[in-house]
């Protein structure tokens, strides 16, 4: 028996039901040659309506300046060209690439620490210059300084542009998990620079193509068709090719975010997610040696198979991803997905991904499958049997 102690003149007040609704507006660029001193188009993003000059910050991606030598040098003398309309208000922050931008915790504190010593504020700007790794932790960073730093994101890498720079997610890994801590904050602007993208290896030059795949599969199969048909001009680094991936996927992902209803994933589907979650769980399995794209190659392989055995999608679509993602370079299958490791009680066992995928969210498992090229399903339950015969297939092909 449940007895009601609130006081007897509480009991006729009635709960304020309060619905805030807030837009977010931000620009996605395309440009070549970013601080090249003719090209004005971060000065005039920076500018904005405002006349005076704004403090500014740059976190750049130590990966970079490996082939961008000259980088700092470049960015500083474009300050200076623009100093009516922007003030560096210290040397750029150089922060380790990859994945260790998002494993060592440490790096939220150092800019943090930044942002404090020079005074930024709300009308100041963090620039993060690099791939989509230094972006989320530079994005968290920035979304957590005075609750919210205007950041402009500049993705050096396919990945980034087409992906998981022009969204409004920010995040770093911790207990294990990849990305525990987060926020959902849309930056100020994108702006996606193709010059970057010709210094790339080869790995990472394929890698962000997963992600286009994914969206294609899950909402366009149009798109799927030009990828597919494409595959051999983008494995051979036509930059044309790569160009009109790159938009068409930036503009479904953020045609996603903007009408899917649930921009801040508060239920528990997230489609965008499509094959990451075993992605995730291979990534965490090979100590992030397996870079993010590749990883997700090898779960839209998984998935696209299982949704294959479970009589959802058609066999020529099953042939048609796998063979598109082999002749793109994909290696889709590791020994981390070997049957040695399918006892659930294992920590190594891919399979615990989907709980810990679930876990992420709350809320009762979702995850998209697909019922043809360009349509997904939501399922809430899987058949586990029919995932390791899924993986034995991969481990055949």
């Amino acid at each position: 028996m449940v007895v009601d102690v609130r006081p007897k003149n509480i009991l006729s007040l009635q709960p304020i039901q309060q619905r805030v609704a807030v837009s977010f507006d931000y620009p996605v660029h395309f440009t070549t040659g970013l601080f090249h001193l003719r090209n004005s188009l971060l000065a005039r993003v920076i500018a904005g309506d405002e006349i005076k000059p704004k403090k500014v910050i740059i976190i750049i991606d130590d990966g970079l300046l490996e082939c961008h030598k000259g980088l700092i040098s470049q960015i500083n003398i474009y300050a200076k060209r623009y100093a009516s309309i922007m003030t560096l208000m210290a040397k750029p922050m150089v922060v380790p690439g990859g994945e260790a931008a998002k494993n060592d915790t440490k790096l939220i504190d150092q800019v943090h620490g930044l942002i404090n010593d020079v005074g930024l504020c709300r009308h100041s700007y963090i620039l993060a210059i690099g791939g989509g790794a230094v972006l989320d932790m530079v994005g968290y960073a920035a979304a957590t300084a005075h609750r919210g730093i205007r950041l402009i994101r500049i993705p050096t890498t396919v990945l980034a542009q087409n992906d998981s720079g022009v969204g409004v997610k920010n995040s770093v890994n911790a207990f294990g998990k990849k990305n525990f801590y987060g926020t959902f904050a849309p930056p100020y602007a994108v702006l996606n620079d193709f010059s970057f993208l010709t210094t790339l290896g080869d790995a990472d030059w394929r890698s962000g193509v997963a992600e286009a795949i994914k969206v294609a599969l899950i909402k366009d199969g149009e798109f799927f068709d030009l990828i597919a048909m494409n595959a051999h001009k983008i494995a051979n680094r036509d930059m044309g090719a790569m160009q009109s991936v790159i938009y068409r996927c930036a503009q479904l992902h953020l045609n996603h975010i903007a009408t899917s209803g649930d921009a801040f994933e508060m239920g528990s589907s997230r489609p965008l997610d499509f094959g990451h979650w075993a992605a995730h769980k291979l990534e965490q399995l090979t100590h992030y040696n397996l870079r993010h794209g590749e990883a997700v190659a090898i779960g839209i392989a998984l998935d696209s198979t299982y949704s294959y055995l479970l009589d959802l999608l058609p066999r020529k679509d099953w042939q048609q991803i796998i063979n598109t993602l082999k002749v793109l370079g994909f290696t889709l299958y590791v020994p981390e997905l070997s049957e040695e490791l399918f006892n659930f009680e294992n920590p190594r066992c891919i399979f615990r991904g989907l709980e810990e995928f679930r876990e992420h969210l709350g809320g009762k498992l979702t995850i998209t499958l697909l019922e043809s090229i360009g349509k997904g399903v939501e399922v809430n339950e899987v058949n586990l049997s029919l995932y390791r015969e899924a993986v034995k297939v991969l481990s055949e092909e």
